[in-house]
């Protein structure tokens, strides 16, 4: 019953902004480090953003770095990416994941999303 629905996603000009969500379920949402990865079209997936379980740490992406800022909200099940001064290389699928960490290190099942569609254009 794990589920993560991502939203929020569209049509968005270059220059633009748009938060996208991903709400959880099914999972003790506040004992996991969730991120956001994406896929352009012809690419492979890359991480984007990711946030501690109790969101006191986040870690960036370099294109992404000032630009975008993942939050959460652990009392919603919910995490956040806000996407500012948006580029067309930025269009791709945004994927919600979430996994247990300690430290650097990985422990139990990962869980995704669907995906959301995010395009940059004119």
């Amino acid at each position: 019953q794990v589920q993560l629905v991502e939203s929020g996603g569209g049509l968005v000009q270059p220059g633009g902004s748009l938060r996208i969500s991903c709400a959880a379920s099914g999972f003790t949402f506040s004992n996991y480090a969730m991120s956001w990865y994406r896929q352009a079209p012809g690419k492979g997936r890359e991480l984007v953003a990711s946030i501690s379980s109790t969101g006191g740490n986040t870690n960036y992406a370099d294109s992404m770095k000032g630009r975008f800022t993942i939050s959460r909200d652990n009392a919603k099940n919910t995490v956040y990416l806000q996407m500012n001064s948006l580029k067309p290389e930025d269009t791709a699928v945004y994927y919600c994941n979430a996994k247990v960490m300690l430290g650097t290190i990985s422990i139990g099942n990962s869980y995704w999303g669907q995906g959301t569609q995010v395009i940059v254009s004119s």
